[in-house]
């Protein structure tokens, strides 16, 4: 871990440095917090239908368990995946290049990464992301049908 603002005048100085390292890891906790509260919550549904025979597709409860059950796992995984974030981030932090736009390679200010710490572009390239239309092959999207 060396001090990346010899390296780079507008790279993170000592105070960002560590003011960053300890809002990463900050935001790290609390996102393993909500993780652990989200696998406890989800565990604690499945015991419950255990205990009784649910039969989603009759009971009347059974597709507000079912639908329960689907948000609480999206809810992990996005846990997981902001963990992910938040570890690639302190590893850009360990190398001198949190902080940078992964889009244009400018400074991203200081206010977006209190906001999103985790976040690699800043607010222009973000909106310019946000207005491309969807890749072809996304998922939501059927291909052209060729007759």
């Amino acid at each position: 871990m060396g001090d990346a603002s010899h390296q780079d005048p507008d790279a993170p100085g000592p105070p960002t440095f560590s003011a960053a390292r300890a809002r990463l890891v900050a935001a790290r906790a609390e996102t393993l917090a909500r993780a652990a509260a989200l696998s406890r919550d989800f565990d604690g549904i499945v015991a419950a239908n255990a205990l009784i025979a649910v039969d989603d597709e009759h009971d009347p409860e059974g597709g507000t368990t079912a639908f329960e059950r689907a948000h609480v796992a999206a809810l992990m995984a996005q846990a997981r995946e902001d963990l992910k974030e938040l570890d690639r981030a302190l590893e850009r932090l360990d190398r001198g290049q949190y902080g940078r736009c992964e889009g244009c390679g400018m400074t991203i200010p200081p206010e977006r990464l209190e906001i999103r710490p985790a976040t690699t572009t800043c607010v222009r390239c973000a909106e310019s992301d946000a207005r491309r239309p969807p890749r072809t092959g996304h998922p939501l999207r059927r291909p052209p049908h060729n007759p």
